[in-house]
Order: structure tokens, then sequence, then C-alpha cells
């Protein structure tokens, strides 16, 4: 590789890991919120935080990486601008023509990995993130309930199980408190059995007692009763998608599907990479600056192009589900301009225009 290359697509893979950097750690303080939140409801078990995280990063990643790669480039080209690096290149015959072969050694395998995580990793990750919370669902030892001590489950109940099964669904000397409507329920039991029922986590409790009455007050309003079997939904369950959501399928399968769903999922899943490349092509001129011009409003215009894009691309697959746009149309009314546009002006950039009495 020419040294002009390794050092053009060394400083444009510097700036595109540290912009990526930047919006991951974005990404995942928004995605922290999202899942303690989910936690503080009852609808994930808190064991699964860290794997989740992971799994939902890898989902963000074709929303996540063509920014990082559109702001990677205008920081790095900006900066050749402004330190008049790339009028020494112009004027030894290195033109915005000679500069696609650097950005393209950086751009292609981001490419790669946008295409990958939005046709496969992206769907493989949801449904491992719903079969990894479903099977915790299932399980007293994730819904926070270990043996031998007291334990605060996610809406608010004190329970106490003497012993667990290996599996961790059968239990043995049951306590369950808690509070509802101003009033304290306690449950006793000599065995229990946790299963799912509509999405929610019910613990069966057999052959035991419950007392319900007032937190506070002189109001003697107890009840006592025993029990052969009472069924208590510890937590409600998360929102789970029905198995014939497209948004779960393989890629594969959305082709052979010609459903309005199937379809939006399947353009949603190819507009980001070619989009990306829309993007590479817009960064060069974009990025273009007299060495004393702030380089922000170029920033500031890309990511409002950005913004834009991604927006029309979600109306569109809206529209693509809800059969108000043709599906053999699909994002190709987005897609094909935005990449034209970008072909225009890359091939135009850097020409001096004509005075109109010469053309």
């Amino acid at each position: 590789m020419p040294k002009l290359d390794r050092y053009l697509s060394s400083e444009i893979a510097r700036a595109v890991l540290a912009a990526l950097v930047v919006l991951c750690m974005v990404s995942l303080g928004g995605l922290v919120a999202d899942l303690i939140g989910e936690m503080a409801r009852g609808k994930l078990a808190p064991p699964l935080l860290l794997s989740q995280l992971g799994l939902r990063m890898v989902r963000y990643l074709p929303i996540i990486l063509p920014l990082a790669l559109l702001l990677g480039l205008l920081l790095a080209l900006g900066r050749l601008y402004r330190d008049s690096e790339m009028y020494v290149l112009t004027a030894v015959g290195v033109g915005p023509g000679r500069l696609l072969r650097p950005v393209l050694l950086v751009a292609l395998p981001v490419l790669a990995v946008i295409a990958l995580s939005s046709l496969w990793l992206g769907p493989l990750a949801d449904r491992t993130a719903r079969a990894m919370v479903a099977e915790a669902n299932r399980n007293l030892l994730a819904a926070g309930l270990e043996p031998g001590r007291f334990s605060v489950l996610g809406n608010g109940s004190v329970a106490y199980a003497d012993a667990l099964s290996p599996d961790g669904t059968r239990l043995q000397r049951v306590f369950l408190y808690r509070e509802r409507d101003g009033r304290m329920d306690v449950v006793t039991a000599r065995s229990g059995q946790l299963y799912r029922d509509r999405g929610a986590r019910v613990l069966a409790l057999e052959d035991g007692f419950r007392v319900e009455g007032p937190l506070a007050g002189a109001v003697l309003d107890y009840r006592l009763m025993r029990y052969r079997r009472s069924e208590n939904v510890l937590q409600p369950g998360a929102e789970e998608r029905p198995s014939e959501d497209p948004a779960f399928w393989p890629t594969t399968r959305l082709f052979r599907d010609a459903s309005r769903a199937a379809r939006a999922e399947l353009h949603w899943r190819i507009a980001p990479p070619i989009l990306s490349l829309a993007f590479v092509l817009l960064a060069v001129p974009l990025a273009r600056s007299s060495p004393r011009q702030a380089r922000y409003g170029a920033m500031l215009l890309a990511f409002l192009a950005y913004m834009v894009g991604v927006f029309l691309m979600m109306l569109g697959t809206q529209w693509i589900a809800e059969g108000r746009m043709p599906a053999a149309l699909g994002l190709w009314w987005l897609l094909l301009p935005m990449l034209a546009l970008g072909a225009v002006l890359y091939a135009r950039d850097g020409r001096v225009a004509r005075p109109w009495w010469r053309r």
C-alpha cells in the first residue's frame, strides 16, 4: 500500500473509531437506563442485565455505525483541510478522486459489519434475548429468590424459601409478604411451583395459610384462611412479541414471505448498508473547507442529513407495513436518490466552476 494511502486510511480509521466509541458510550447509557427501568417494573431479571445489554447493542449497530462512519470521515478529512494538508496534496496532483481508495479501505469493512449486523446478527440477537428472558421467567433463581434468605422481588414482595429445586421451579417451606391497596398480605406454604401464565410469572403455593389485614390503625379487620392451592403473581412478564413477528425472523425467511409486515422488515434490514454508502460519498464533499473555516457547520449538516435519512427510512417502513406504499417500491425511493446525490457531489467535488461566458 502506498504511504499516502496508509497515512490517510489510518487518520480516517482513528477518527471513525473515536466517533464509534463516543456514540457507543452514549447509547450504552440510554440502554442501561431502559434495562434498569424494566428491572424495576419486574419485566427483566437482574442477572440478565449484562447479557441483554450486549445483545441490544448488537441490534442497534446498524443505526450507530453509519453515524460513526459519517462523523469519523468528516472529522478526519476536515482536519486535513484545516491544517492545509489537503491543499498540499492537491498541489501534487492528489484530488478528491484519489481519496476514494483510502476512504473505501476504511469504509468497506465498516459497511460489511453494518450489513452483517442488519441482515443476520441483529435478528439473531433479538431471538437470543427473547429466549433468555423466557427461560429466566421460568426460573425462581433468576427471579431473584435465593434459598435460605429473604429476598425482595421486582413487585416489592418479600419472599423466603427454605429450599429450591436445582432447576429453580420447585420450592419448599415458603413465606411471602406483600402490600397492596393499604393492606398487608402474608402467605405461608409447605411447597410451591413457579410457572408462566400469559406473560406473567406466577407462584402456585400448596397447603398453607394466608393472613390479610390493614397496615396501620386500630381496626381489627383481619382475615385468616387456610388453602390447598393459592396462585400469586410475582412479577409481570416481559413484553413478548408473538412468534410470528417478522422482526425475529431470519432474513432468508423474509425473502420467502410476501406479507406486508415481512416486506417492510426486509427493506428495513437492507437499507442501512446502502444508506451508509451514500453517507460515505457525501462525507468527502461536505468535509471541504478553508483553513480558517469552522468545521462544525459541516458536521451539523451531516448530522441533519443522517437524521432525515433515518426518519424517512422508519416512515417508509411503517408505510409499507400499513399498506400505504407498494411493497415493490420499498425504500428505493429514498436509497437510490441518496446514492445518486452522493455520487454526483463526489464527482463534482474540487472542480473549478468555469465562468458562464466561457461555457
